[in-house]
């Protein structure tokens, strides 16, 4: 076991903060990657029954249509997403970022308990999940990959005046 652990520490895996940037960075090609497949009439039809059954998002199909809520959603994952990649350099914006993922990932959860046919009747219903529950149960990952970038851009944002020498 030492051994193993020899090589892991000398394979570059505990360089520091490549946890923290390879989290900034799958989190920015999930949101780029979500929200291009929003501007198509497939992908947001096939979520719909999901944003329906949202206790937070219910309201927009209502409110904006089918195309509308698809813009909505294509155009905030966008927006979060480029706030997260910004926020390689500027701390702050990240931040902004990661308000924004915690957001949609909260909204998301929420349809959890509600998806239609989300719980297998053949095995007894709740807790065993169907597909489209456990397609929603990703997004406890997302909402804690969200937390961790927001509390480091928070830390880091707090420190960087610090650093520069600057006082409060």
């Amino acid at each position: 076991m030492n051994a193993l652990l020899q090589i892991i520490s000398k394979s570059g895996l505990l360089k520091k903060d490549l946890d923290y940037h390879m989290l900034r960075a799958a989190m920015v090609v999930i949101f780029a990657w979500f929200g291009y497949d929003k501007w198509f009439e497939s992908e947001i039809m096939a979520i719909a029954p999901l944003i329906a059954h949202g206790p937070l998002i219910s309201w927009t199909i209502p409110a904006l249509g089918i195309r509308g809520t698809s813009i909505l959603l294509g155009t905030a994952e966008w927006t979060f997403g480029s706030l997260l990649l910004l926020g390689f350099w500027n701390k702050k914006l990240g931040v902004l970022g990661a308000l924004g993922s915690t957001a949609t990932f909260i909204s998301t959860l929420t349809i959890l308990p509600f998806v239609p046919d989300g719980w297998d009747p053949g095995a007894g219903g709740f807790p065993a999940m169907s597909i489209n529950a456990a397609f929603l149960l990703k997004d406890l990952v997302l909402l804690a990959v969200s937390l961790y970038l927001l509390r480091q851009d928070v830390v880091r944002s707090l420190d960087s005046p610090r650093k520069l020498g600057a006082t409060s």
